[in-house]
């Protein structure tokens, strides 16, 4: 249950002064994007990679070291995708409908699978909005893809560091995965509201969860691995929706932390790791905090 806090006390007030002080400083120490941007993985012109999200925000920033990698690559996104693409496919994956048409379009072998899609809590999207694209369009897209993917390939989601409590809801995740088809995953949700909140923690709650329970399961049974990567406070386009949800004090906060947002381009070379088999060959059902420390923070109980 959430609780509103009290009126901030004098001190508490200068604190926050100048935390958020600290904070517009140390904003101008973000790294050169661009050169970053210009580093090239190793050569993957022998893998076909899908990729979902791509549009904008990290989605974009994977694709395009996949293109200068010479990937072959495939986007899903409601959103136009720019980049030179092999194929740019409008879907909704919120939709399991959407999905299923775009699936017809995608090739039949697969080696990398990244879904990058996702909204945030802050009120422009619904919680069963949220859960169906963060969750249920997810799993519904990684299951159909699966029998695809060839061995030694990998499926990597992006989550969240939001969805670190995962543990406190281990017995809703579980039978959240029983509910094991998209109307059914819907429906699962539209009798849990009070677990569910405003559906962003507890949406990548379940990709976390699903990355270690399934990862166990398809490594085993195909030859492929599945990991996630949890990013910290990143700057993209949903950044004011997230302090909309969350409020402004642990944004700033877990800025302080870390010393400064992410850019997306921070998160590739993570996500590329944990797919390409030659990097991460014995890297499975891992929830990879990409956060400059405040994981750590959480878990020390420094936060």
């Amino acid at each position: 249950m959430r609780t509103e806090p009290k009126g901030p006390s004098p001190d508490a007030s200068g604190q926050r002064q100048q935390q958020q002080a600290l904070v517009r400083d140390i904003a101008s120490l973000s790294p050169n994007v661009a050169a970053m941007q210009e580093a090239t993985w190793m050569d993957l012109s022998d893998r076909t990679v899908v990729v979902t999200g791509a549009a904008s925000g990290i989605g974009a920033a994977v694709v395009d070291s996949l293109l200068k990698a010479g990937a072959n690559v495939h986007t899903l996104d409601v959103a136009p995708v720019s980049a030179p693409v092999t194929q740019a496919v409008h879907c909704d994956v919120g939709d399991s409908a959407s999905i299923e048409l775009a699936l017809e379009l995608m090739p039949p072998e697969v080696d990398w699978l990244m879904s990058c899609a996702g909204v945030p809590n802050g009120g422009r999207f619904s919680p069963a909005e949220v859960m169906a694209i963060n969750w249920l369009g997810l799993r519904h897209l990684t299951e159909a893809l699966l029998p695809r993917i060839s061995g030694g390939g990998s499926v990597t989601h992006v989550a969240s560091t939001a969805g670190r409590p995962w543990a406190d809801n281990a017995d809703h995740h579980r039978a959240l995965m029983l509910a094991d088809s998209f109307d059914a995953g819907a429906d699962w949700v539209s009798v849990h509201d009070d677990v569910v909140g405003d559906g962003y923690s507890f949406s990548k709650q379940a990709v976390q969860y699903y990355t270690m329970w399934r990862g166990l399961q398809v490594r085993s049974e195909l030859d492929i691995r599945m990991n996630s990567l949890c990013p910290g406070v990143t700057n993209t386009q949903l950044s004011q929706d997230f302090r909309r949800g969350v409020g402004d004090d642990v944004i700033d906060r877990a800025v302080a932390l870390a010393g400064r947002p992410a850019e997306p381009a921070e998160m590739v070379g993570a996500m590329l790791f944990l797919a390409d088999q030659r990097t991460a060959s014995y890297v499975n059902g891992v929830n990879l905090n990409v956060d400059r420390g405040t994981s750590a923070a959480h878990l020390l109980g420094t936060w």
